[in-house]
């Protein structure tokens, strides 16, 4: 197959992210959207928690980090971010965040750091953004552009990118992770067992989506903490780094790969609800 154009240009990897969803596993969603603030086993004065997934990925890869979130008796809401471009998948969680009842904890994972960055702004039930092993672009910038602003990343040689169509009749690419590289280069932490199934069952992301330029980031304006993952091989340490010290964030790091709501989700946890605890 022919690899697209911008692959053969450049040698820096394209740090696209995100860990991936496992077959079989129980569905993160536990309430309607609608109904996140509501009921029973949601009243009370904690923040709704909504999680969004980056490339490669479903809802299910937050399933451990939503047993302790639920444990402790948030509501959680798992979005399907639908990876097709950073406009409209922010518009999709900002038309999502619309139908939650109460105050908001915002949190994403690789690429789902930009979509939750774009889409919070103007939303004014979102009180924290918490960003895991994610992009925090400034107003602008792209996916593309922020992973190889410093060495690190090998993602982009283990990508296969599929031609497609879209519905406008334009063509762009599907980025897939190649099933023999999934493990070392995404989630070498995890075990193989389950990266296995992962490769399987990873969602693509357009060419487009990680190409497309920011709009003015919600970290501006709202509270914001960082996981850094410091094994990430997608997302260079010292590029989550960067984007975390220029927005202010609260941060922590955690020697884990890229996949850390899958590795390590009691870290992924904790930091959500260090961030939700301040949420009034």
């Amino acid at each position: 197959m022919k690899r697209p154009s911008f692959l053969r240009r450049a040698r820096t990897p394209l740090s696209l992210m995100a860990t991936v969803g496992v077959a079989g596993a129980l569905l993160a969603v536990s309430v309607a959207p609608a109904s996140a603030g509501k009921g029973p086993s949601s009243s009370g004065p904690k923040p709704t928690v909504v999680l969004v997934h980056g490339a490669f990925a479903d809802s299910t890869s937050w399933n451990g980090v939503v047993k302790r979130l639920k444990r402790d008796g948030y509501p959680v809401v798992a979005a399907a971010n639908p990876l097709r471009g950073l406009s409209s998948d922010a518009a999709y969680l900002k038309d999502l965040l619309a139908g939650i009842d109460g105050p908001v904890v915002l949190a994403g994972h690789s690429y789902g750091g930009s979509v939750i960055s774009n889409a919070a702004t103007g939303t004014e039930n979102v009180k924290a953004l918490v960003y895991i092993a994610a992009f925090l672009p400034d107003k602008g910038e792209s996916a593309i552009e922020l992973s190889g602003k410093f060495p690190g990343s090998t993602l982009g040689e283990a990508l296969r990118p599929v031609p497609i169509t879209l519905p406008d009749g334009s063509q762009d690419a599907d980025l897939y992770i190649e099933q023999a590289k999934f493990h070392h280069q995404f989630a070498a932490d995890v075990p193989k067992d389950t990266t296995d199934l992962m490769a399987v069952t990873q969602r693509p992301v357009t060419n487009s989506a990680l190409q497309e330029g920011a709009s003015e980031p919600a970290w501006k304006t709202i509270p914001a903490w960082c996981l850094v993952a410091t094994q990430d091989l997608n997302i260079p340490p010292e590029v989550q780094k960067f984007m975390a010290e220029r927005a202010h964030a609260h941060t922590v790091e955690v020697r884990a790969s890229h996949a850390v709501s899958v590795s390590r989700p009691n870290d992924v946890a904790h930091i959500i609800e260090e961030a939700a605890r301040t949420v009034h």
